[in-house]
């Protein structure tokens, strides 16, 4: 483990950032509520953000030396078979996540070289456009594997540019729209009617209580990821102040970062005029606003028509190179986070000698090495399997809608138990009381519960039976599954709970 390079607080920001915040996030949320999606990403952060951000700050400063991330905090609650559960749940819903994100990272590679989507397009050695990206997407994953298991410092590296390139890619935007305002004496092109701008959504499909709830949701879980960066607490230069640190720049950079870039694109973009039409959709968002963006920045600049379409086109595709980078940099932690926390975190006895035993870097590599098969055998019957396989994948895409959101019920339930012990250390304490911590656990769980069950019913009233059906089963069939491996592991080496 020594000859571990530590990270330090850029770093760890850097990899937060590249983690939770999404550039297209904002664009998504301008496209669905206008900048009325600006109160609902505050509330947000309010609600759910800081909370967790907090709860996350604490249990990784006072398990400084914690290898396990979710697992160890779980269990420094009080319960293995929870933390096992709730960690095996939450690398299920990952997996699938990696197995959605080696097809996509395609795209924004596509968009750099091509200035839009190309990838239905690449048909090579006699292979479909989607069996040949299947192929690129296995590779990827190979890939990623093998450079991450050579140690976290690459992992870190990585990350760390991801971050970078994301960073400059929002820095691009916020550039591009001041100089716009300025140009256009500051006039938005997305025009403000009073208080209600900011409270009711210009895209007629988000207007009823429904479709703002379901927007609600999407803002909170935009948040997400943050329990990822736990599993590198061992990794970390002086942990105990270094990570509450991280947490606390990065939330309040990526809540404020969130506001302004959706209050900014108005600057730039007419809703009615540049979202309106129907070739506009969440895949290509993105790309359509900054390209937007860099011709509108033309015209305030008085250039020609011609000009103004250059620099839109350039914008298309620097935007495909940073969201290369930011897929690139969130891979790398994925591929190793979650595994890293389920296997190294629990009890030894529950796995093969194998599967627990680190390479000279400090990587449980045969582990990633399983884990790297399971995702590859995956994305080859995915593409290569015909509609029956196009029709399990949404199954696994439905099945890890509610996955990817149930670690916070674990988080956030289990903190009052982690509270009560007063064996630990404590160096960073934001929850002060006992009544404090309650309440916000409680609401914090009640917020999250209702995500999920409104995320479940949703499809029922709109008649989507199946997708309700396979969404409510995704955690359910983890859980089980995660519950029985447990169970028989726990009695054959009579493991205590």
């Amino acid at each position: 483990m020594s000859t571990k390079k530590q990270i330090g607080l850029f770093s760890l920001v850097m990899m937060i950032f590249t983690t939770v915040f999404g550039f297209a996030n904002s664009p998504v949320a301008f496209y669905q509520m206008g900048y009325a999606s600006i109160f609902w990403y505050v509330v947000a952060a309010i609600v759910f953000f800081l909370p967790i951000a907090m709860m996350i700050a604490e249990y990784g400063s006072a398990l400084p030396k914690a290898e396990g991330g979710i697992y160890s905090w779980l269990e420094a609650a009080g319960s293995k078979r929870v933390a096992f559960i709730g960690t095996f749940i939450w690398m299920s819903a990952w997996i699938v996540w990696m197995v959605s994100t080696a097809s996509k990272v395609w795209i924004p590679l596509s968009t750099l070289i091509s200035g839009s989507d190309k990838t239905q397009t690449w048909s090579v050695l006699g292979l479909s456009a989607t069996q040949f990206v299947g192929v690129l997407a296995i590779l990827w994953v190979i890939f990623v594997t093998i450079t991450a298991s050579h140690g976290v410092d690459k992992i870190a590296k990585v990350g760390t540019f991801g971050g970078t390139m994301v960073s400059i890619l929002t820095v691009l935007f916020v550039v591009i729209s001041i100089v716009i305002w300025i140009g256009q004496h500051g006039v938005v092109l997305q025009p403000i009617h009073g208080a209600s701008s900011f409270f009711k959504s210009p895209n007629p499909k988000f207007q009823t209580t429904i479709a703002t709830l379901s927007f609600v949701i999407y803002a909170i879980f935009a948040y997400g990821g943050l329990e990822s960066i736990g599993t590198l607490m061992d990794s970390i230069k002086n942990p105990k102040k270094t990570f509450p640190t991280a947490m606390v720049i990065s939330m309040i950079v990526i809540t404020v970062l969130y506001a302004v870039m959706i209050f900014m694109w108005g600057i730039s973009a007419n809703w009615q005029k540049v979202l309106g039409g129907k070739e506009v959709n969440l895949g290509n968002i993105s790309y359509v606003m900054m390209s937007n963006a860099g011709v509108v920045m033309g015209h305030a600049l008085g250039l020609s028509n011609g000009a103004s379409l250059a620099i839109g086109s350039f914008m298309s595709r620097f935007t495909g190179l940073g969201m290369f980078f930011a897929y690139v940099g969130s891979f790398f932690v994925m591929i190793y986070s979650p595994v890293k926390a389920l296997i190294l975190g629990s009890d030894s006895r529950l796995w093969s000698k194998k599967i627990t035993t680190l390479n000279k870097h400090g990587m449980p590599a045969y582990a990633m090495g399983i884990q790297c098969v399971v995702i590859c055998l995956i994305i080859f019957g995915v593409a290569f399997g015909g509609s029956g396989a196009q029709d399990f994948y949404q199954i696994l895409t439905n099945m890890a809608n509610v996955t990817n959101s149930m670690p916070y019920l674990f988080i956030a339930g289990a903190f009052p138990f982690f509270k009560k012990r007063t064996d630990l250390a404590r160096p960073f304490v934001f929850f002060k009381s006992k009544t404090t911590t309650n309440i916000v656990s409680i609401f914090v769980c009640l917020i999250v519960a209702f995500g999920i069950i409104f995320t479940c019913i949703a499809p029922i009233m709109t008649g989507d039976w199946q997708t309700a059906f396979w969404t409510i089963f995704g955690p359910v069939f983890f859980g089980a599954v995660a519950w029985i491996y447990y169970d028989v592991q726990a009695r054959r080496h009579h493991l205590e709970d």
